[in-house]
């Protein structure tokens, strides 16, 4: 029997929102019940995009709101949802946006996670069109098979804020190492939250691999995750290695313009560009290995493809990983080893190219993404093979403060 849940204490501790949003309607989370959804469903609760507000909309049940919201309730209890993350991993932390909700948000909140078996979930009916509804009976007893009042509370009984109207971010740090698969939101009694973040990193069963079929060691999905980076300016680096293939720019890694670039552009005779300085970003694996396969991908990036790239990997126990973070990765040019050469790219196309450590097999913990002089990248996949070595990767350490700082140039 879980904890029963009690006053929480709320953390504003923002390193983990540069983590991915296990339960995004872009990766594949899906609501699978929810008490109430009279005024708004809670489907809008993992929208990928940021919450609106449209001052004179309204439906038939009352004011359009951008996030889940329901009814004012006159029946004991309080309103719940479950959803099913859409990447099961680790989670680092929560955000419980009100945003817009400045008279109906709910006032207090708790979130329960449990990690559930595929093949062993009930069947749960298909929600279609919620507005306006509350759970039926037949709804209540199918959720009702996944004990959900007894899951662990990541997130104890909180009172939420609701800051300004347009930012109303409730940030909640989650120090569990397990890999959660589901999450109850409770709100007490009742009422509305625009968004529900749940940041994190993938966790991959890798005993469950074939062998013979190489693995995208990079996938967020996974467990990679960039741990330093030049400049994003109008993308983070982790979008690059996200699920499936980038639906637009936003979708991806974009650098500012290079204030360094010279006035005239000139190349050499394989027609790459002369220009000084470069953007970087720099890759933890999910499991070291060995990299036989690069794709970068610059779809939409049309006029603000880099000229070039290169790929470079290195193997780092989890110590020196913390230590370049300090440094800004200014990591000796010999611990680096070259997976990928200068490389010429193209706008809007995928670029395949074999790893030049195929022939020596060499195994990396961390690869970094060179792009000269600047630009936009859609996605960055490392195919390969994992490796034995796993001691590099002490799961039950303490989460890490990622380099996030933008507009810093330099040359790693």
């Amino acid at each position: 029997m879980a904890d029963a849940p009690k006053e929480g204490r709320l953390i504003r501790f923002l390193d983990f929102t540069q983590l991915i949003d296990l339960a995004s309607e872009s990766v594949g989370g899906k609501i699978l019940f929810a008490t109430d959804d009279f005024f708004a469903p809670a489907e809008n609760l993992i929208k990928s995009d940021s919450p609106c507000f449209k001052e004179h909309e309204y439906t038939e049940f009352g004011k359009w709101m951008d996030g889940w919201e329901t009814r004012r309730k006159r029946i004991p209890g309080h309103d719940w949802c479950v959803l099913r993350l859409g990447i099961q991993g680790v989670i680092r932390g929560f955000d419980v946006d009100v945003s817009y909700f400045m008279g109906d948000y709910a006032p207090r909140m708790s979130i329960q996670a449990a990690n559930l078996e595929e093949d062993k979930l009930p069947e749960i009916p298909e929600r279609g069109i919620r507005t306006g509804a509350a759970a039926t009976p037949e709804e209540f007893k199918a959720i009702a098979e996944l004990k959900s009042d007894d899951w662990s509370y990541l997130v104890p009984m909180t009172e939420l804020k609701p800051g300004n109207p347009a930012s109303g971010h409730n940030y909640f740090l989650v120090n569990s190492q397990q890999r959660w698969t589901h999450i109850r939101l409770n709100i007490f009694p009742d009422g509305g939250i625009a968004r529900l973040r749940v940041f994190g990193t993938g966790q991959k069963d890798w005993t469950a691999t074939d062998p013979r079929e190489p693995e995208d060691l990079a996938a967020i999905a996974f467990g990679g995750v960039c741990v330093g980076f030049s400049n994003a300016n109008f993308g983070h680096p982790n979008n690059i290695i996200g699920v499936g293939r980038a639906k637009s720019m936003v979708d991806g890694w974009e650098t500012a313009r290079s204030l360094d670039r010279p006035p005239i552009l000139e190349n050499d005779e394989n027609g790459i560009l002369l220009v000084p300085g470069c953007e970087w970003a720099v890759f933890r694996l999910a499991h070291p290995g060995v990299i036989r396969q690069i794709e970068i991908d610059t779809k939409y990036f049309k006029g603000n493809a880099p000229d070039s790239c290169k790929v470079d990997g290195c193997i780092l126990t989890t110590q020196e990983e913390e230590d370049m973070i300090k440094q800004k990765w200014i990591l000796p040019a010999h611990r680096w080893k070259p997976l990928l050469p200068v490389t010429k790219l193209s706008p809007n196309q995928s670029h395949l190219f074999d790893s030049l450590t195929l022939e020596f097999q060499d195994v990396i913990t961390h690869a970094r993404l060179i792009i000269v002089p600047d630009g936009g990248v859609s996605r960055l996949r490392l195919r390969g093979f994992p490796s034995s070595i796993c001691l590099l990767r002490p799961w039950e350490k303490p989460m890490m403060k990622f380099s996030v700082k933008v507009g810093l140039r330099a040359n790693p």
